[in-house]
């Protein structure tokens, strides 16, 4: 079947961008004393994520609610900035809007982990 050059370029962003979200995120998770493998498995990547903001398991059910798991996911992300030593603000901004940019700058950069 053909396929035209825009729909090939569409991929090669996607998969672009993917890799920047799994980089950043397993940076990040080395950071914060968890294995950065763990980024690449779905559902279990979240289970991680709670645990590096201390929330309890429970919250993985927010994400499988329709609208709730929207605010979920801003929450963990504004969390997971303040443990960072990022404002709220930016886990917003970088970490839940734009998290091809956020998690690797929060992973490769700086920022060092503080349990909250």
């Amino acid at each position: 079947m053909y396929q035209s050059d825009g729909m090939s370029m569409y991929w090669v962003v996607y998969f672009v961008i993917l890799a920047a979200v799994i980089a950043g995120m397993w940076k990040v998770f080395e950071k914060a004393g968890k294995p950065g493998w763990a980024a690449l498995i779905p559902i279990y990547n979240l289970v991680i994520l709670l645990q590096i903001i201390n929330k309890p398991l429970w919250w993985i059910v927010l994400f499988v609610i329709p609208f709730v798991n929207f605010f979920a996911f801003i929450l963990v992300a504004v969390n997971l900035a303040v443990c960072f030593g990022k404002s709220k603000l930016w886990g917003a901004g970088l970490l839940f809007l734009l998290p091809f940019l956020g998690y690797p700058i929060l992973g490769f950069g700086d920022a060092t982990y503080r349990e909250p």
